[in-house]
């Protein structure tokens, strides 16, 4: 957790703005300062939250695409992109300005707070988040899991920092505000939009580490894509199977969940450090689905028996399913990934289930018999 957080509050100056609800979280300053931009009545209202990323990047030269600095705002954002205000009055947060590795519980919470609370606001028809695209699917999976609204919440960045040749972020942050004030884009949760794409929160991952095309879910295929810079879907809107929304309006922090990557010759110690860190819960990336070594099962199954602390068995491949084994100590992830699945489990164990309720959460998205 980060020791001091500095988030710069940026708000168009619409002409029926309330001052902005802060979060109470402890070491977070939230200041607001206006974004001095034309207001249009006949456009919709949406908000960016900003949280730094490559999205807001740049390079000492326009070839640099690694090794680049993180430092513009909202407002630097959004003067890279004039063409946003023909589409909708635009208002602004810098919630942090870190790569997305440094992303936390903090982070996270406050902007779930922040953006219920906008989305309660009828004037506002969606919001947007700027990140980083390394942990982008985490974030967008938990407020996949804690927003309660029918409004769009759409998660955007870039592989490319601003500086570069072909720089993708400008375009990405247009797409992604006409999605975010689209109509079309209700009921259908949180999204991700990168490279033209539109893929589900739930779904969609970072399948690769450099190129553009790297956002999408192999599985259950893109909800959409975009036609001149306008979003078009394949589907009406849909709720994935076994969403589960969870109430975090007085969560102040989370359970501490840990993941332990399954290979040959694994440590079979690393279960008994993570419960030694304070761990509430383990997520075990296991070979093919869900496995471990046979070692690594004994130290695990004894952990649990030791502590009662719920363990996820997920799958460290890119897609896969781990069902419930009978008569198993561990959980199957199902088609949560396990990233994916330690947040679904912290959260639930931030909630107070039951060890039965988790495994029935987790169950929920299973197939039907």
């Amino acid at each position: 957790m980060l020791s001091a957080l500095n988030v710069l509050g940026l708000f168009t100056t619409l002409a029926s703005a309330a001052p902005a609800a802060v979060p109470e979280f402890p070491h977070i300053l939230v200041t607001r300062q206006d974004i001095q931009t034309p207001v249009n009545s006949s456009l919709p209202n949406v908000t960016i939250f900003a949280t730094g990323g490559t999205i807001a990047s740049q390079g000492s030269t326009n070839l640099q695409t690694v090794g680049y600095q993180i430092g513009l705002g909202v407002q630097e954002l959004v003067d890279a992109v004039p063409e946003i205000l023909n589409v909708s009055n635009i208002a602004g947060y810098q919630v942090s300005n870190v790569g997305s590795g440094s992303i936390n519980e903090t982070i996270s919470l406050t902007l779930a707070h922040m953006i219920n609370d906008e989305l309660a606001k009828d004037e506002i028809a969606g919001v947007i988040i700027t990140h980083g695209t390394d942990t982008l699917e985490e974030t967008a999976f938990f407020m996949e899991s804690t927003v309660n609204s029918s409004k769009p919440v759409i998660c955007v960045g870039a592989m490319r920092p601003a500086t570069a040749l072909s720089a993708d972020g400008p375009l990405n942050l247009l797409q992604a505000v006409t999605l975010a004030a689209s109509p079309a884009g209700r009921n259908r949760g949180t999204m991700i939009t990168l490279n033209d794409r539109i893929g589900s929160a739930f779904y969609t991952t970072k399948n690769n580490a450099n190129t553009l095309d790297t956002f999408f879910s192999t599985e259950a295929g893109q909800l959409g894509v975009f036609i001149n810079q306008v979003p078009y879907f394949f589907f009406a809107p849909a709720e994935p199977v076994g969403r589960i929304k969870f109430d975090v309006s007085e969560f102040k922090s989370l359970a501490q969940v840990d993941i332990i990557y399954a290979h040959q010759d694994m440590n079979p110690a690393l279960f008994n450090a993570s419960i030694e860190s304070g761990a509430d819960g383990i997520v075990i990336a296991g070979v093919g689905a869900g496995g471990t070594s046979s070692k690594a099962a004994l130290a695990a199954e004894q952990v649990y028996n030791a502590t009662g602390i719920p363990f996820i068995s997920s799958h460290r491949s890119s897609d896969g399913f781990v069902p419930n084994r009978e008569d198993s100590w561990s959980i199957g992830s199902g088609f949560y990934n396990p990233q994916k699945a330690r947040i679904l489990l912290q959260l639930a164990l931030t909630a107070g289930y039951s060890e039965d309720e988790i495994r029935e959460a987790f169950a929920a998205s299973y197939p039907m018999p």
